[in-house]
C-alpha cells in the first residue's frame, strides 16, 4: 500500500476513540460568560457612564473621550479578571479571514516593575500595518499605516486558546485617509442608510417608531473530515477542496445521511464548539446532518445583522481550532468533493422595529398589514432592481462550481414569494386603477386583503429551495451566499438597495400625498406600480429546470455563470452610484473592492492550477506507471509460460488504456501551465481573471477527468491519494 495513504488510514484508525469528555452543563449557566455584557458592563462601569454606552450603542452618537477611559479601565478589569493578559483589536480584513494583533497589559513603570494598564486610547483606536492586506490600489503597498477603530456596537470578548486568554475588540479596518478595507465599515454605514430610510416609511403607520433594526440568522453547512486523510491530500490542504477524486459507487443518492443520527466522533465534535460558541455569545440552536456524506449544519437564534456577521466568522475560527483537538478538519469551501453536495450560507434577512415589530410579518390589522404589504413589495423591487449587486455579492472561484450544479440555487437571480402572495399582489394591482381609485375603494381593498393575509401565519405554501431569494414566512432568505463567505458582502447590498428603494417609495408617496390625495391611497397607487414593474424577478417553480432558463432569458434576467464577469456588474454606473448617494463606499472604494474580488479568484484559481499540475505528474502519473509496468510484467509471464496470447488480452488493454490516460494528463497539464504563464503576464487584473477563468480553468476538468478514470483502473494499493469512499464515510 502507498506509504502515505497507509499511514493516514492507520492514523485514522488509532484517533477515532477516544473521544474528551464534555462537563455536564445547562447552556444558561455559561452562554456569554466571555463576552462583556450590558451586565458585565453595568457590574464595570459607572451608572452615568453605563447609559452613555448604551445610548451610543443604540443611537450611533460618538462615546465622549472621558467615557471612553472608564469603559476601557472596566473592560480591562473584567478581562484581567477572567484571565487574559494580551488584548486586540479583531477585524475582518478583505482575505475573507479575521485578524488580530495582540498586544499585553503590561506595561514596565518607571520603578522596573510592571503594571496593567488599558486606556481609551488603546481601547478606541490602533494602528496594525496595513500594507500586506488587499486595499484595490487605494494605497500603494510601501504606505503601512492603517487604523481599527472600536465598534461599540458588537461587544468584546475573550478568546481563550489553549492556556492564553486574550481579549478582543470587534473593529472596523481603515485606510490612512479613511477608506474601507474591511467588510465591517460598509456594513455599518448600509445599516444606517436602511434604518434611515425605513424610520421614514414606518412612521406613515406608527409615529412611535424611532429605531429600525436588520436581523440575521444565518445558516452554515460544513463537512468534516479526518484530520491525517485531509493532510494526506495536498489539494485538499493548499485549495480547500479535492482537484481530483472519482465518485464513490455510493454517495447522497440514498439520502440516508440528511438529518440521520450524528456520527459519534462529529458528535463529540459538535458539542466542543457548541460550548465555546455558547461562552463567547453565539447563539447556536440547531444541529443537524446535511444532504452529502460527511456533510453537517449549525444555525444560531436571530440576532442584529452587524452582531450575526461577527459571531458567524467568530464561529468559523472556533470550528476550525476545535477541529484540530479532535484530530479533524472542518471545510467550509463550496465545492470540497465533485458528485455531491456542496455547502451554502443561507442569510435569514428581516426588519425589527423598536416598538416589538418585525416588519416583514403580517399583522393583526389592517393597518399594520399594509405596513406588511409596503416594506414586503419595497424588498422584492429592491431585489428586481438590483439584482446584479445581488449576483455580484455571491460571486467568488468556490460559489462558481456551486451556483446552477441542482444542488443550490442557480446564477440567475429571482425571487419566490409563494403562491397565496402571489395572488394578493395580483389583486392588488388588478384594483388599484389610475385615477379611480377613491378613499373608499382603498379602505375596501384594505379590509378584503386583511382578511386573507392572515392565513400566511400557517404553512400557506411550501418553501422553494431552488430559489436564490424567498419569502418564507416573515423573513427573505438569501440561499445563494457561499459557505465560505463572509456574509457582510451581501447583506451590505440588500441593506443597501432596500434603503435606496423605500428613499424613492416614500419621495413618490409624499409627492402624490401633496398632490391631494389620501395617504394610503397614495401608498397603494405607488405599490401597485412596484408590483406591475417587479413581476419579472418572481418565480415560483423549479429554478434548476432548463424551462426556467429559457423564460429567464425572455423576462431579460441575467445568467452569469462565471465570477469575474459577475464581478463587473459592482462598476455598473447605476450600481456604483446607489452605493455612493447612501453612503456607503465611495466611488474609488466599489473599485477598489472589484479589483480585489478580481485578484482573489485569479490567485485561487492559480494555486489549484498549480496543485493541479503537481499532483497529477509527481503522483498519479507515476501511480499509474508503476501498475502499467506490473501489467506488463504479467502479460510477459503469460508469454513465457508459453500460454495462449489470448488470456493476457484483458491486460493489454488495460495497458493501453492507462497509456492514453497519461498522455492526455501529460499534454493537458503542459497546455495548461502554458496557458498560466501567459495568464500572469497580463497586467490588467481584470484581463488576468478572465484568462484563468476562460483559457486555464476550463484545462482542470479535463486533466481531471482522466485522473479520475485512473483511479478507477489502478491497484488500489498503489493510488497515492485517499480516496472519496474513505475521506467521506466518517463514523
Amino acid at each position: 500500500m502507498n506509504t502515505i495513504r497507509h499511514h493516514s488510514i492507520e492514523k485514522f484508525k488509532t484517533t477515532r476513540m477516544p473521544e474528551p469528555k464534555h462537563e455536564a452543563h445547562k447552556v444558561s449557566d455559561i452562554f456569554a460568560e466571555n463576552v462583556f455584557t450590558e451586565h458585565a458592563m453595568k457590574t464595570y462601569l459607572s451608572e452615568d457612564a453605563y447609559y452613555s454606552v448604551m445610548t451610543a450603542i443604540k443611537t450611533g452618537t460618538k462615546i465622549d473621550r472621558k467615557i471612553a477611559d472608564q469603559v476601557a479601565s472596566a473592560m480591562k478589569s473584567w478581562a484581567v479578571s477572567k484571565g487574559a493578559t494580551h488584548f486586540t483589536h479583531w477585524f475582518q480584513p478583505l482575505t475573507g479571514t479575521t485578524a488580530e494583533k495582540h498586544d499585553a497589559f503590561f506595561q514596565i513603570t518607571g520603578n522596573g516593575k510592571g503594571i496593567e494598564i488599558f486606556d481609551s486610547n488603546m481601547l478606541v483606536q490602533q494602528e496594525p500595518d496595513a500594507s500586506s492586506f488587499p486595499s484595490g490600489g487605494l494605497r500603494n503597498t510601501f504606505e503601512a499605516r492603517g487604523y481599527s477603530a472600536w465598534d461599540p456596537s458588537s461587544p468584546a470578548f475573550i478568546m481563550e486558546v489553549g492556556n492564553g486568554k486574550t481579549l478582543c475588540i470587534p473593529t472596523v479596518f481603515i485606510s490612512y485617509n479613511g477608506e474601507a478595507l474591511d467588510y465591517k465599515a460598509p456594513l455599518l454605514k448600509s445599516l444606517h442608510a436602511v434604518e434611515e430610510a425605513a424610520i421614514a416609511v414606518c412612521n406613515y403607520f406608527d409615529k412611535n417608531v424611532t429605531k429600525v433594526t436588520p436581523t440575521l440568522g444565518w445558516e452554515q453547512e460544513y463537512f468534516v473530515v479526518d484530520e491525517a486523510l485531509h493532510d494526506a491530500r495536498p489539494d485538499l490542504v493548499f485549495s480547500g477542496r479535492t482537484l481530483f477524486g472519482a465518485t464513490p459507487a455510493k454517495g447522497q443518492q440514498l439520502e440516508d445521511h440528511y438529518f440521520g443520527s450524528i456520527p459519534e466522533r462529529v458528535y463529540a465534535y459538535m458539542l466542543d464548539f457548541e460550548t465555546e460558541c455558547f461562552r463567547l455569545g453565539v447563539p447556536i440552536k440547531t444541529r443537524h446532518n446535511e444532504v452529502a456524506p460527511s456533510q453537517f449544519e449549525c444555525a444560531p437564534y436571530f440576532e442584529e445583522v452587524n452582531v450575526a456577521v461577527d459571531h458567524n466568522q467568530l464561529l468559523m475560527d472556533v470550528m476550525e481550532r476545535v477541529a484540530r483537538r479532535h484530530k479533524l478538519r472542518v471545510l467550509f469551501h463550496e465545492k470540497p468533493f465533485a458528485g455531491i453536495n456542496g455547502s451554502g450560507k443561507h442569510c435569514n434577512w428581516s426588519l425589527a422595529t423598536d416598538t416589538g415589530k418585525n416588519l416583514l410579518s403580517p399583522g393583526k390589522t389592517p393597518k399594520t398589514n399594509l405596513q406588511f404589504l409596503t416594506f414586503f413589495i419595497n424588498v422584492v423591487k429592491a431585489v428586481n432592481d438590483h439584482a446584479d449587486l445581488i449576483r455580484a455579492s455571491i460571486a467568488t472561484s468556490g460559489n462558481e462550481h456551486r451556483l446552477g450544479a441542482n444542488e443550490a440555487p442557480p446564477a440567475i437571480i429571482s425571487v419566490f414569494i409563494g403562491s397565496y402572495m402571489t395572488e394578493v399582489l395580483n389583486e392588488i394591482e388588478s384594483k388599484v386603477k389610475e385615477g379611480k381609485f377613491t378613499e373608499e375603494s382603498e379602505a375596501a381593498l384594505r379590509i378584503d386583503i386583511h382578511n386573507k393575509i392572515p392565513a400566511l401565519m400557517k404553512d400557506n405554501t411550501d418553501r422553494n429551495r431552488t430559489s436564490p431569494f424567498a419569502f418564507t414566512g416573515n423573513k427573505f432568505e438569501v440561499r445563494a451566499v457561499g459557505s465560505s463567505q463572509n456574509t457582510s458582502a451581501t447583506m451590505t447590498v440588500l441593506n443597501t438597495i432596500v434603503a435606496d428603494t423605500l428613499k424613492k417609495f416614500k419621495i413618490e408617496v409624499d409627492a402624490l400625498i401633496d398632490g391631494g390625495k389620501n395617504r394610503e391611497v397614495a401608498i397603494m397607487e405607488v405599490l401597485k406600480h412596484y408590483i406591475t414593474a417587479s413581476k419579472k424577478i418572481c418565480f415560483e417553480g423549479n429554478n434548476y429546470s432548463d424551462e426556467w432558463k429559457a423564460e429567464a432569458a425572455k423576462r431579460g434576467l441575467k445568467n452569469i455563470k462565471d465570477t469575474p464577469r459577475a464581478l463587473d456588474l459592482m462598476l455598473d454606473k447605476e450600481n456604483v452610484d446607489i452605493f455612493v448617494r447612501n453612503n456607503v463606499f465611495t466611488s474609488e472604494e466599489v473599485h477598489a473592492r472589484h479589483e480585489i474580488e478580481l485578484e482573489k479568484y485569479m490567485k485561487k484559481i492559480q494555486i489549484e492550477g498549480r496543485m493541479i499540475g503537481e499532483l497529477a505528474m509527481s503522483q498519479i502519473v507515476p501511480a499509474a506507471i508503476q501498475y502499467q509496468n506490473e501489467l506488463i510484467k504479467n502479460i510477459s509471464g503469460i508469454k513465457e509460460a508459453g500460454l495462449n496470447a489470448s488470456l493476457s488480452a484483458a491486460q493489454k488493454k488495460i495497458v493501453a488504456e492507462i497509456s492514453e490516460h497519461i498522455n492526455v494528463i501529460s499534454d493537458k497539464v503542459e497546455a495548461m501551465t502554458e496557458e498560466r504563464k501567459s495568464a500572469n503576464n497580463i497586467e490588467d487584473a481584470r484581463e488576468k481573471a478572465i484568462a484563468y477563468c476562460d483559457k486555464v480553468k476550463p484545462i482542470f476538468e479535463e486533466i481531471r477527468y482522466h485522473a479520475d478514470k485512473l483511479e478507477l483502473i489502478v491497484d488500489d494499493k498503489m493510488w497515492p491519494l485517499p480516496k472519496y469512499r474513505e475521506i467521506l464515510f466518517m463514523r
